[in-house]
């Protein structure tokens, strides 16, 4: 426990520790990029950088992080951050894992909340709400990014965010809307199979069926009846 944290003002003043931190992220840039402003922060301290699973338990054995900042993609060929994050705090349960990721589905987020992490934000967040959500989680909040609380709103209260909403082509599961969406978005099987953390054999499936229940010919058309549903919208 950092000196300081518990005095309750009984003997001397003694200086706080800085927050202890482990960034990890397959992306050296960005990695870079958050270490440096974090790094830049009164009371906060990069103590390590990780860019796999591997790296980033080592990390948290050896450092003894109070926030690791965690990507859920660590590379097509590597355990996700959600995996990540349940071994972490099997290793270091004291320890507090904010996301910071590109991935926004539903799926995404309540996985990572499952798998114990404190804190949710998109990689589009602002150093100030990078700052925020790290003090928060390491005093033992829960913190979710504007975008991500409201998809959370929306399926506690069963609406589910994806677009078109749940009335939209209801011959369709949950996830079939989700992978169309993204079709009529323009993404291709490979990014999609990334942003959901499907396997691209399993997003071909799941096109598979989308065409067979909308009985459409082919992927054009399906993207045609998904912007008529209201799928596909920025």
């Amino acid at each position: 426990m950092r000196a300081g944290r518990d005095a309750g003002g009984i003997g001397p003043e003694r200086t706080a520790e800085p927050l202890r931190i482990v960034v990890v992220d397959d992306h050296p840039v960005f990695r870079m990029g958050m270490t440096a402003l974090l790094g830049s922060l009164p009371g906060l301290s990069v103590v390590a950088e990780a860019e796999s699973m591997e790296t980033a338990l080592t990390a948290a054995r050896v450092r003894q992080p109070d926030v690791v900042v965690m990507d859920l993609h660590l590379g097509d060929h590597a355990p996700s951050g959600v995996v990540a994050t349940r071994e972490l705090l099997r290793v270091r349960p004291d320890t507090a894992v904010l996301v910071v990721t590109m991935l926004d589905d539903d799926d995404s987020v309540f996985a990572a909340m499952r798998a114990g992490a404190r804190g949710y934000l998109l990689k589009g967040a602002s150093p100030t709400e990078v700052e925020r959500a790290v003090r928060a989680v390491a005093n033992g909040e829960v913190i979710l990014g504007p975008a991500v609380a409201s998809r959370a709103v929306a399926h506690l209260t069963g609406r589910r965010s994806t677009g078109g909403g749940p009335s939209a082509l209801p011959e369709l599961t949950t996830r079939e809307r989700e992978v169309l969406d993204l079709v009529a978005r323009g993404l291709d099987n490979l990014a999609i199979s990334r942003r959901l953390m499907l396997s691209p054999k399993t997003v071909r499936n799941h096109l598979s069926n989308i065409l067979a229940k909308l009985q459409a010919a082919s992927r054009a058309e399906a993207i045609v009846r998904a912007r008529q549903a209201g799928l596909g919208a920025d």
